[in-house]
């Protein structure tokens, strides 16, 4: 595929995922909740062009940065999103503001690696980028439904970053 192909189902999949996740959606631990993610890797690792053949030592070091942030704004997404059990025994989640700052930093971070790239002359391709967000869904995926089993039975939220902290006390003018 070209890297305009590349692209575009990038920002396909990353507006599908995103837009699921801005509104409740039940977690099931049975789904093959790894499939997408795999199905995006082997696309991305399809391509010959993830490292630049003129050098491989630096794109090879930038795609592992670029996997490194994948897989932490996918477990910092996870546990920024807010999972509970509803009376039914049906276990729900749904990302939170956290989770969009997340986002925010993780898109930042990824802007900033490709900047990197470009100032050390290095060719880099789409299939970087598809691989970092494979790695991203993988590791979300997995922690919700970590955390949704660690709910079976329950109907409490589960913990989510933050919870159990103060709010913080507005001063009225």
């Amino acid at each position: 595929m070209s890297g305009l192909v590349n692209a575009l189902v990038i920002v396909a999949v990353a507006a599908i995922v995103i837009g699921r996740q801005l509104r409740p959606r039940v977690i099931k631990a049975d789904r093959r909740w790894w499939l997408l993610p795999v199905i995006l890797a082997v696309v991305a690792l399809r391509e010959p062009g993830i490292l630049d053949s003129h050098h491989r030592t630096e794109s090879a070091t930038l795609l592992a940065v670029e996997l490194f942030i994948g897989l932490a704004i996918g477990a910092g997404w996870a546990w920024t999103s807010r999972v509970w059990a509803a009376p039914d025994g049906v276990i729900w989640a749904k990302s939170t503001k956290a989770s969009a700052a997340v986002w925010a930093v993780g898109i930042a971070l990824r802007i900033g690696v490709f900047g990197l790239g470009a100032a050390l002359g290095l060719h880099q391709d789409s299939s970087a980028l598809m691989l970092g967000f494979a790695a991203t869904l993988l590791v979300r995926a997995g922690v919700l439904v970590w955390r949704a089993q660690s709910l079976q039975g329950v109907s409490r939220p589960a913990p989510t970053y933050g919870d159990g902290m103060p709010s913080a006390w507005k001063e009225h003018a």
